[in-house]
């Protein structure tokens, strides 16, 4: 169902030849070349714009808000442990669960250690209709460096060469790679490395420009995406600060890269893609909609799956990109945070968790609408 704010559209894969009436004439350049379908492996994804993968975030809930507004070629999960995903139930688990009919758009993130741990994850994956498996490897988080995941497998060429190699063995659907830097701004390692894993079976690359120590303190080194895109073959995604329709144009003009993989950015503004692909028009003045229900839509979506208690707290990791929207969006934040932090009894019989009381409190906050940020507030968002 449509959210309030969205506005009709053509359908996924559409080109766009010209300028519509959703998007100002400046962007509709730019949402053309997003529009534009991107071969993976043999397989069509209706759009070069995509949804990146997140811990703790990017789940089932949050997802359907974005296919909602529409615009994403392809969806991600957040992290899957491999070891645990063969025998996961997804009824039972936040990463690896999905909405029924979601999986051929959606592609599945694997991390783990070993390449046999990660080949079959990748076989459950590809018996649940998913549209392809992507091995993290550029989470740089401490608890999955120590377990020798994510990240840290760029310490080790070979085994991460190995674990490309044994999940294509594994499964015919396409095999994304997430990936960074590495550990040293020197980029030819990872220059190297995309193509070792084109070579060991990979059909797409999404990389992540930056060391892994950086943890976000210094600025995307754009360059290093261009130089792994003209050493493979196959297509290649930028990621890592793209917070604007600017962004996203010189990303693309100035690396090459075949689309964009949106984070942050989607988690503030669930509407991004079908904005950046002209089918909502996002300006706050013309169009406030968007602004004011995609965190009412997203807080409904959560509470049908998880329950009004669970929902509220869940809420509470999505305030901090939400608020980041907003000129004193700390304060704005700070007053929301008071409704998640309570406790369910808290808020009485007739109101279970306080889901109408965060409701109302958004409500209350967003109308009218508080004075927006065409960039996201970098002492909010940066977390």
């Amino acid at each position: 169902m449509p959210l309030p704010g969205a506005l009709p559209g053509p359908p996924p894969g559409t080109v766009l030849e010209t300028a519509s009436d959703t998007v100002p004439a400046g962007d509709a350049a730019l949402a053309a070349r997003l529009r534009q379908p991107l071969t993976v492996g043999g397989r069509t994804v209706p759009g070069r714009l995509w949804l990146a993968p997140m811990a703790g975030l990017g789940h089932a809930a949050f997802r359907e808000v974005v296919e909602d507004y529409g615009g994403c070629g392809l969806l991600f999960t957040g992290m899957c442990n491999a070891r645990a995903v063969p025998t996961e139930r997804p009824e039972k688990s936040e990463a690896f669960s999905w909405r029924a009919g979601e999986p051929p758009r959606l592609v599945c993130q694997l991390f783990g250690a070993e390449p046999e741990h990660m080949a079959e994850g990748a076989r459950r994956v590809q018996a649940e209709g998913f549209f392809g498996v992507d091995l993290n490897m550029g989470c740089s988080v401490s608890a999955i460096i120590k377990r020798g995941c994510g990240a840290d497998l760029l310490r080790d060429p070979e085994r991460a060469v190995r674990m490309v190699a044994a999940v294509r063995r594994a499964v015919d659907i396409p095999v994304f790679v997430k990936f960074r830097t590495g550990w040293s701004p020197d980029p030819q390692p990872a220059v190297d490395l995309a193509r070792r894993f084109e070579d060991a079976g990979a059909d797409c690359l999404v990389f992540h420009p930056r060391v892994a120590p950086d943890r976000r303190t210094q600025p995307p080194r754009r360059a290093h995406i261009g130089l792994v895109k003209a050493a493979v073959s196959i297509p290649v995604m930028g990621n890592g600060d793209v917070f604007t329709p600017e962004d996203c144009a010189n990303l693309l003009d100035d690396t090459g890269c075949d689309g964009v993989s949106l984070g942050r950015i989607a988690v503030a503004r669930p509407w991004v893609f079908a904005a950046w692909t002209g089918m909502v028009d996002d300006d706050p003045d013309r169009n406030p909609a968007p602004w004011r229900e995609a965190p009412l839509a997203l807080l409904d979506a959560l509470a049908r799956r998880h329950g009004p208690a669970r929902a509220v707290r869940m809420f509470g990791k999505f305030l901090v990109y939400i608020t980041g929207n907003f000129t004193y969006g700390n304060g704005l934040r700070g007053r929301l945070l008071r409704v998640t932090g309570r406790t369910p009894a808290s808020f009485g019989a007739d109101d279970p968790g306080g889901l109408r009381a965060l409701q109302d409190a958004l409500r209350a906050e967003l109308d009218p609408l508080p004075a927006v940020l065409r960039r996201p507030s970098a002492l909010l968002f940066g977390m």
